[in-house]
């Protein structure tokens, strides 16, 4: 049976926010939930981009039931993989063993801000397998020393690990990264019900793993405010993943998605409060074999609102899928 999650989109609400809404979705029965990791929106209209980890550490201390995911985190230029591998552990111990590092090769529009140039993709998964390998030789206790193509790593040890580790997930978008992840992660990511994409993880090794999807959504009793909304903050959504890594900020997001209307928007993400549209455009997930599903809540101040409903009508309604 699918689960159900929400995500805390820190790219449209601030710190607290985040976390009194993680905890209302563990209170609506939400599965588990995920969280972006950004340094900047992708759209200025969002108006929002915190520290991802910060809102972690609190989200796992302010609930006590749902299992919590970075979706994703990337682990090769704005942080060290040694880095990542001691917040990963931290937040594993804070939550209770509740914790999947979510890890991707990153955008341009996060990386960028460290100076270090925005490689090839051949170039960026060779550094994503390389900061695995630093992470999960930490994960396994005692000092590490690594002398990589990319990376240095002297003497580093986890004083704190937990008792156990916590699962890694990696991105998937083409044949290289899914092959990448059928040999190396233990969950699949994705964005789109792609089942071509399950088929080749699954021809990598990654066959019986778990696969998280997420879908944008725009719940509003009024469905074109909703529109609106999503126009307004997801406009930059349909541009598919090799556009989104590429550009460098939101002003080339924002010029790249100048003419998409919001009836596109629509053709794609829910809005509105009818239940059957949103069974209808999420059930492709289902069908291609996802047994995670995210649902993105657009626009920060509407997630109470959507929560509330989704407890009411659309979880119950997913659940008979």
């Amino acid at each position: 049976m699918t689960e159900w999650g929400y995500t805390m989109m820190c790219e449209q609400s601030a710190p607290r926010a985040l976390v009194d809404d993680v905890v209302a979705a563990e209170s609506a029965g939400f599965d588990f939930a995920v969280i972006s990791d950004h340094y900047f929106p992708w759209l200025e209209e969002q108006g929002h981009s915190p520290y991802a980890w910060s809102v972690l550490g609190a989200a796992a201390w302010a609930t006590s039931r749902i299992p919590l995911t970075t979706y994703v985190t990337c682990p090769t230029f704005r942080y060290h993989p040694a880095v990542v591998a001691q917040k990963a552990a931290t937040v594993q111990m804070l939550s209770g063993g509740r914790f999947t590092l979510g890890l991707g090769s990153g955008e341009n529009l996060n990386e960028h801000v460290v100076g270090k140039g925005w490689p090839g993709v051949d170039v960026r998964h060779e550094m994503l397998e390389e900061a695995v390998e630093i992470i999960r030789a930490l994960f396994g206790g005692g000092y590490v020393n690594h002398r990589g193509k990319h990376y240095q790593v002297e003497s580093a040890r986890l004083w704190d690990l937990p008792d156990e580790v916590p699962p890694i997930g990696i991105a998937v978008s083409g044949r290289q990264s899914c092959e990448l992840a059928g040999r190396l992660a233990d969950v699949m990511i994705a964005v789109e019900p792609n089942r071509e994409l399950g088929a080749m993880f699954d021809a990598a090794g990654g066959s019986g793993k778990p696969r998280v999807g997420q879908i944008p959504v725009a719940y509003d009793a009024d469905r074109g405010n909703a529109m609106q909304r999503a126009h307004e903050q997801f406009r930059w959504f349909g541009g598919g993943w090799k556009v989104n890594a590429a550009l460098p900020g939101p002003g080339g997001f924002a010029g790249a998605s100048a003419y998409v209307t919001p009836e596109d928007v629509a053709e794609q993400v829910p809005c509105g409060d009818d239940v059957e549209e949103f069974v209808d455009k999420i059930k492709p997930f289902v069908d291609a074999g996802f047994t995670h599903v995210a649902l993105v809540q657009i626009g920060g101040d509407s997630q109470r609102p959507f929560v509330e409903w989704a407890q009411r009508a659309l979880l119950p309604r997913l659940r008979e899928l």
